[in-house]
């Protein structure tokens, strides 16, 4: 899976101010997570008729450069990806990188998702961006003068719609994994006694015990650092409709239950 190429590619594309460049390194990035994706289903196949038994392991995934913005919106859309595929999340300090837990075709699957997921976020974004219709539009900012917080409103900038945007977008997509997550626990409760269910309750213990063993994080994640706290923008509408129409693959979710779709 090369995640690491494909975070660089996205960074490019944030950086530019060339839209040809930037259009470049957006279609480089979905051609290798297209290509990821394929590779991965054949793998899988593969995979499936050799193993009886798996056994929780950890990755370490790559985010993106120290000091990039977008790696905390990066790091939140990873977060929502495998929260719905019972995988748990250790977060770098500098946000550049996170470690994942989690039984190996849940882990795929959590990476495929997170791949796609990130290119669709940030292509849908600049398209939107581009358009221009938010100039002009206000957010509050949060920010502390003397020791105290002060609320001001102010105009946004491109880069400040970028956030709303994303901010929006991963609440979306997150809300979307978890209803699909929510269908699978729901039947699985009803048939407790299904080899579904079992399998669900024992994986989540598993995993845990696992992630308490072999983690050497300290502290906890504090995501968004920036300013803007309350978006008055047309930003949250806009990005909310594309995680809406943003394709959540056809991998198989929620410990190997059930098929994410539109």
């Amino acid at each position: 899976m090369p995640l690491e190429r494909i975070s660089a590619l996205l960074a490019k594309a944030e950086r530019t101010d060339n839209e040809h460049e930037a259009d470049a390194y957006l279609m480089k990035a979905q051609a290798l997570a297209t290509a990821a994706s394929i590779d991965l289903a054949l793998a899988q196949a593969h995979i499936k008729k050799k193993e009886e038994r798996t056994s929780p392991e950890m990755r370490t995934v790559t985010i993106g450069e120290k000091g990039k913005r977008a790696n905390q919106h990066l790091i939140a859309l990873f977060i929502a990806a495998a929260h719905a595929n019972d995988v748990q999340v250790d977060i770098a300090s500098n946000s550049t990188f996170v470690i994942a837990y989690g039984m190996p075709s849940d882990l795929d699957v959590v990476a495929t998702l997170f791949t796609s997921l990130a290119v669709q976020m940030v292509t849908s974004g600049q398209r939107w961006i581009k358009l221009g219709s938010w100039r002009g539009e206000t957010y509050v900012a949060v920010t502390r003068e003397r020791g105290r917080s002060l609320r001001k409103v102010r105009e946004h900038t491109v880069s400040t719609i970028r956030v709303a945007f994303y901010q929006a977008y991963i609440t979306r997509i997150s809300e979307r994994l978890q209803e699909a997550r929510e269908s699978v626990v729901v039947i699985a409760n009803v048939e407790k006694s299904s080899p579904g269910a079992l399998v669900l309750r024992v994986k989540a213990k598993e995993i845990a015990d696992f992630h308490s063993t072999e983690s050497k994080a300290r502290g906890a994640w504090q995501g968004y650092s920036g300013q803007m706290r309350n978006d008055r923008s047309s930003a949250t509408k806009a990005g909310r409709s594309a995680a809406n129409s943003a394709r959540l693959g056809h991998q198989n979710a929620v410990g190997g239950k059930g098929e994410l779709s539109r």
